[in-house]
């Protein structure tokens, strides 16, 4: 090995040292990242990097999306959207055996037009939908599980934070990653549907009866989320509009939803720009640091010696690409979606590229692998969100409850490696 080989040895160890002591990940990416390229070109090219590469990220104008669909993520939630969204869907699915399941996953999906963090999905039906459920006699651990999985939803029905860091780490198009995202986020929630009947159906409670009328009415409140996504994915699709004008609009547009409503006020409207500008600042500050820690790759050349790694192990196309799903399946039990994303992406992708997988493809399987990781033992932050507002339901049963949406989601995931047209046709119409 060579002295480059040892240091990038040395830097992934050091990594995960400073990860297993808590240190966020943007920030041990980023002592990473600056030590190592100072041990290979030394310490004042090192520190260079500190002073060029925040400017340099935070300025990016890829990235100027980002605070916009967070913030109006905020605003959604705070506009009580979400609420109105799962009574929706209680009045069009309550009729069914298992309508209130049925209905947090409609809404699920929903929210995740207009929200674009599973975290955040995840959190906001467990307060709707968990009280709502258990009145229905409900386990607490299909509860759970259907809120998890359905929290997932957050990451793959654009507009989607995820896909924004996915698209500038590999400079693919943003806009037809978001398209693309459309159809298998229509599969994802029809198959966790057939899930909670299928995997569920013993435990399930009898539905209500339906009244047209009142699932009519139902239609009215959620006007505004059709606005959205209409306003967001519409003019993205017909190339009216880029991804970061669409996302100044979305975020302008739910505010003035809220206002008209009389449900965001001065108070709740700078509260809401605080929160946004918090999480805002988490996500650039990993980002940093993984630019940090892209430069010691660069040096260390470890993305184009693990390319050659694993073409010489002569898998074939698919095998090496089941081998590195498998591998972000691990990842992705052990870490959240971001980190999981920010730190291997830059690593794999060139083996991606070479092995001749389109980048927008694999970006819909990497987030799929994502949604997994996110429901999946050991960790599945989901079910630790869900387990952090509903103290009193043990991991043990939201992990039972997520079994089955598991198995969904490795099938789904094979459909789209076997059937690539559920995700490329939509961006191949686009304009």
């Amino acid at each position: 090995m060579t002295y480059a080989d040892w240091v990038a040895v040395w830097g992934f160890i050091g990594m995960f040292v400073l990860m297993g002591l808590r240190v966020p990940i943007g920030i041990a990416m980023g002592i990473v990242g600056v030590v190592g390229f100072g041990a290979i070109r030394g310490i004042t090219p090192a520190l260079n990097l500190l002073t060029t590469s925040p400017i340099r990220t935070i300025t990016d104008f890829n990235l100027s999306l980002v605070p916009f669909f967070v913030l109006m993520g905020v605003f959604a939630t705070n506009s009580g959207i979400s609420r109105e969204l799962f009574r929706t869907g209680n009045a069009w699915l309550g009729q069914f055996r298992g309508g209130l399941a049925l209905s947090t996953v409609a809404a699920c999906a929903g929210f995740s037009s207009i929200c674009g963090s599973s975290v955040a999905t995840a959190a906001t039906m467990t307060r709707i939908a968990l009280p709502e459920m258990r009145k229905a006699g409900y386990d607490d651990g299909t509860s759970t599980g259907v809120i998890a999985a359905g929290g997932t939803l957050g990451i793959l029905i654009p507009p989607s934070v995820v896909m924004v860091v996915y698209a500038y780490l590999t400079e693919t198009d943003v806009g037809r990653l978001f398209i693309a995202g459309v159809i298998p986020g229509i599969l994802a929630t029809v198959m966790y549907m057939a899930t909670v009947i299928v995997a569920h159906r013993k435990g399930l409670p009898a539905g209500r009866k339906f009244d047209l009328r009142d699932a009519l009415a139902s239609l009215l409140p959620i006007w505004a989320v059709a606005v959205l996504f209409i306003a967001i994915l519409g003019t993205i699709y017909m190339g009216i509009a880029t991804p970061t004008e669409a996302a100044a609009v979305g975020a302008f547009v739910t505010m003035l939803i809220g206002i008209m409503r009389r449900r965001l006020n001065t108070r709740q409207i700078i509260d809401s720009l605080v929160e946004s500008l918090r999480t805002s600042v988490a996500i650039f500050t990993v980002l940093i640091g993984a630019i940090l820690f892209g430069y010691f790759l660069a040096m260390t050349q470890a993305p184009q010696k693990l390319t050659m790694f694993m073409i010489g192990l002569d898998l074939g196309a698919y095998g090496t690409l089941i081998l590195i799903l498998v591998m972000f399946f691990i990842a992705g039990a052990l870490m959240d979606e971001m980190a999981m994303i920010i730190l291997f992406v830059p690593i794999v992708f060139p083996v991606i590229v070479h092995l001749g997988f389109d980048p927008i493809w694999f970006g819909i399987i990497l987030v799929t692998s994502c949604q997994l990781g996110m429901i999946c033992p050991p960790v599945g932050i989901n079910v630790f969100v869900i387990n952090s507002i509903a103290k009193e339901v043990k991991l043990t049963r939201i992990y039972s409850g997520v079994m089955p949406f598991i198995a969904a989601d490795i099938i789904r995931m094979a459909l789209m490696v076997i059937f690539p047209a559920i995700i490329m046709w939509l961006p191949a119409t686009m304009r």
